[in-house]
């Protein structure tokens, strides 16, 4: 499935250099990290970090859009505890990710909660994007 866009709200762009074990800096200069593989003890962030923190923050933005829509206010200490797995796929042929937010809304209820995190769900580009690809888990706190 490919998502054809309306309209184009913005453009992130980027320049990344040595894969795993490289860097990568956003053309404004906002980015600019030492990227490491996962377990290298090295300095460094990398991929699956980055989606973590990307995601979690799009979902956030996501249900603070949806929010008025649907009457619920979104609190202000909403947070999410993002998780990003990587492991084989395909008897070990390839690689993909497996993602588990932990969406903590305080002072709503179950009710709300649920509204809220499964409106979001539908317009997060994130959740388009990844959709029928790989394993999303919403788990509200």
């Amino acid at each position: 499935m490919t998502t054809k866009l309306d309209k184009v709200l913005y453009t992130a762009e980027a320049h990344t250099v040595g894969g795993r074990d490289g860097a990568g800096k956003s053309s404004d200069g906002a980015v600019d990290v030492k990227l490491s593989s996962p377990g290298s003890g090295k300095p460094g962030t990398n991929p699956e970090q980055l989606f973590a923190v990307g995601y979690a923050a799009c979902f956030i933005g996501a249900m603070k859009a949806v929010g008025p829509k649907i009457n619920v206010k979104v609190p202000d200490d909403v947070s999410i505890d993002s998780s990003v797995a990587l492991g084989p796929t395909n008897g070990g042929a390839a690689y993909g990710v497996s993602v588990k937010l932990a969406i903590t809304l305080p002072g709503l209820d179950d009710a709300q909660k649920k509204l809220l995190v499964d409106t979001a769900h539908q317009v997060c580009p994130y959740s388009n994007a990844t959709r029928g690809n790989i394993d999303v888990e919403l788990a509200i706190a």
